[in-house]
């Protein structure tokens, strides 16, 4: 029998037996929205205001497979309000003066603001809102690329029979970052020439048209009526129709998004892969791989820059969890009667394991009882410091809410970090930790998210990630897309919970929120490939999506 379903079992024991006696909170007499396997997929295009919001909306009602966050606030909850939670988030940093977050940061109140002193002796000077890690580093390393760097002197040209035994694991990891890390270049290289090729073509063949049909502008028509007189003007006229036809009619628009696509493997050349960056040492001071020094970094939970750019991400996150639900501005978050604690440990790039735990150990001891954590790999130098800190949140009654990661593969044939399982043993070590995957708004055979991540011991639950609107830096909003959307989705939902019913334990608000969810047997497509399909049920642990009405009913099955 699978450990983790036996573990899961046990704890629905469990939590059966607290729920009878341990919550409070709002007394509901609604019945659940059951299971809908004959929910018709929706086949027109979702309108905007349904693309914007369409994480909130019921499957029942609008066909559309959202948390049914509306209609919780509607039908159950529109007239109780529950304990202030804290939820923290650990990420690229928050813009905490946008327009839709004012009101909802956390604010450390035994802090006196900026006068240099550490008046509630935590260690941290002035961390009037969370702290910053990362101090002004913004561009980091992969952490294969670290790998390669930091043991290259060490293990190059050597074979297994030469390294000493005690070393074996490292040289094991430092083999498997540089083929990876070969790979990586190789490939980054080959996407940089392709779209330089294809930007410069696609230049060449639409001045020369230009000139040819004497116009500003070119159109599917003019190009199409275009008659070549030559095989090179031909060549041009399909590569443009091929374009226009399949792409994008406006030539502007393709060349923007090639750049765009250049910027980011150039990008990936000059920090992610760039073996001489060493970002940390330069501009932060700290060693990553000491973990007796634990104070460093700086209160800008923003980021350095003026223009919050680095701060996109947890931007993103914090608005899908917790902006403001009371004003006419932007976006309302899932999460009423919260308050974001930011918290900047992940860089572009790959985050530092010191710095994970230690912002885990930050939120804990700073009150938190959520921490989202919308970030991911698939090397780690100090697994155990992170694994303590989780261990530690999970001592604290501190619910653990993670982004299961975006390559679209099967996690129980390849580890990735932060987790709540180790190599020896495929059981959780904690209680505290939920693993979410992404779906998307199509209920059907498209449901899960190509990008996403699964897997029916490693992936818990699945919640709205694929194109959700939130909040960007500097007051602006955007379309984003990842298992981090969908992370902070499940962490709102969470926050609602021990709002609601504070008595609840992290555990319990886990196997709530997964014993409540919904499912189907449909099949649906994995990765992103047609040929890979599996039945909803069976890609997860919990086998469902997260559902907020369900989880607040189940939360309140108490005397």
């Amino acid at each position: 029998m699978n450990n983790k379903f036996l573990k899961i079992g046990v704890l629905c024991f469990f939590v059966s037996s607290f729920l009878l006696s341990c919550a409070s909170g709002p007394k509901i007499n609604s019945q659940p929205i059951p299971n809908l396997q004959n929910v018709s997929e929706k086949t027109e295009a979702l309108t905007d205001d349904e693309l914007q919001y369409w994480g909130s909306q019921d499957l029942l009602y609008d066909t559309i497979p959202g948390m049914s966050v509306d209609r919780a606030y509607k039908e159950l909850i529109k007239d109780y309000n529950g304990k202030t939670i804290i939820v923290a988030v650990l990420d690229s940093g928050v813009d905490i003066e946008h327009e839709d977050l004012e009101g909802v940061v956390w604010t450390n109140i035994d802090e006196i603001p900026d006068n240099g002193i550490d008046d509630d002796d935590n260690g941290f000077v002035d961390d009037i809102h969370g702290w910053n890690f990362l101090g002004d580093v913004t561009n980091e390393n992969l952490e294969y690329t670290r790998i390669v760097r930091d043991y290259k002197g060490q293990f190059e040209d050597k074979l297994a029979s030469d390294i000493d035994p005690e070393d074996l694991e490292k040289f094991k990891m430092y083999r498997a970052a540089k083929a990876k890390y070969d790979e990586e270049l190789a490939n980054t290289d080959k996407s940089i020439n392709r779209y330089v090729m294809m930007n410069n073509q696609l230049q060449e063949a639409e001045e020369s048209l230009k000139i040819e049909l004497e116009v500003d502008k070119l159109t599917i028509e003019n190009v199409t009526a275009f008659k070549p007189q030559d095989d090179t003007s031909l060549n041009q006229k399909m590569l443009l129709l091929n374009v226009m036809n399949n792409i994008d009619e406006d030539i502007q628009n393709i060349q923007d998004q090639l750049a765009e696509a250049m910027e980011y493997f150039g990008d990936k050349t000059k920090y992610h892969l760039n073996l001489d960056l060493n970002a940390r040492a330069k501009n932060l001071g700290d060693d990553a791989d000491d973990f007796s020094t634990k104070i460093y970094g700086n209160n800008k939970v923003s980021g350095p820059n003026e223009d919050k750019k680095e701060a996109k991400h947890g931007t993103h996150v914090a608005g899908i969890i917790a902006a403001s639900r009371k004003n006419d501005k932007g976006i309302k978050g899932v999460a009423d009667n919260v308050l974001i604690m930011p918290i900047r440990a992940v860089p572009d790039g790959d985050e530092y394991d010191k710095d994970i735990a230690l912002g885990i150990r930050y939120a804990v001891d700073n009150g938190a009882s959520i921490i989202n954590t919308s970030f991911g790999k698939y090397f780690s130098t100090h697994p155990e410091w992170v694994m303590d800190a989780i261990k530690y949140a999970e001592k604290n009654d501190v619910l653990i809410v993670n982004a299961a990661g975006n390559e679209g593969i099967d996690l129980d044939e390849k580890r990735v970090y932060p987790n709540d399982e180790t190599p020896e043993n495929p059981a959780n070590f904690v209680d505290n930790f939920i693993n979410v995957g992404s779906i998307t708004s199509q209920y059907g055979g498209n449901l899960v998210s190509g990008f996403s991540n699964y897997g029916i011991n490693s992936v818990d639950i699945f919640a709205p990630g694929s194109s959700i609107y939130a909040t960007t830096p500097l007051n602006t909003y955007e379309f984003l897309q990842g298992t981090s959307m969908a992370a902070p989705n499940v962490a709102g939902v969470a926050a609602v919970i021990r709002s609601l019913f504070p008595k609840l334990s992290a555990p319990q608000v886990k196997q709530i929120l997964m014993e409540s969810g919904l499912s189907t047997n449909q099949k649906v497509i994995l990765g992103g490939d047609p040929q890979n399909t599996e039945v909803f049920s069976k890609i997860s642990v919990s086998g469902n999506m997260v559902n907020m009405y369900n989880a607040i009913i189940l939360a309140s099955k108490t005397k």
